[in-house]
């Protein structure tokens, strides 16, 4: 539990930090930083959900995602004493990351995505570190998960 609270934290700001310093950069005026070859700091307002899905339908990207993110950030808050340090770790990131996300669709009614990775004219759909965060820690969480159970088992 020591842990949660200090990270969830960490990242919530890091995240804020730099979607603030890209909305400087990038947004206003919009404009593009090739960085790389296959790597460009790009402005994307998402007002979906992952890879923009659901982005015609406004109440899901300002009411149904934010009350499922916060009522799951709620469930892995009321189960930290079950967890193991890996899965705590990954709630962390994965509340974090929520938050991150929720905070961008209180504000500005949409959230703020800007790395961009690409192979020629194939892009990946554009992220930022809330995304980032929600996929590192859904993988530790996992990883946390197998490990117990095997643990459970020898």
């Amino acid at each position: 539990m020591k842990l949660f609270f200090p990270m969830a934290s960490l990242v919530l700001a890091i995240d804020i930090g730099t979607k603030q310093l890209m909305l400087s950069w990038l947004f206003f005026p919009s404009q593009q930083i090739v960085l790389t070859p296959f790597f460009s700091l790009t402005p994307v307002w998402n007002s979906g959900i992952s890879f923009g899905l659901f982005s015609d339908n406004p109440y899901i990207g300002l009411v149904t995602i934010p009350v499922l993110a916060v009522l799951v950030v709620l469930w892995l808050i009321w189960q930290l004493s079950e967890l193991t340090l890996l899965q705590t770790l990954g709630a962390s990131f994965i509340a974090g990351g929520a938050l991150g996300n929720v905070s961008d669709r209180m504000v500005y009614g949409r959230v703020i995505d800007f790395l961009d990775f690409h192979i020629g004219a194939l892009h990946w759909p554009a992220f930022n570190v809330a995304d980032s965060a929600l996929f590192i820690g859904v993988l530790l969480w996992f990883y946390g998960m197998m490990q117990s159970n095997q643990n459970e088992t020898l």
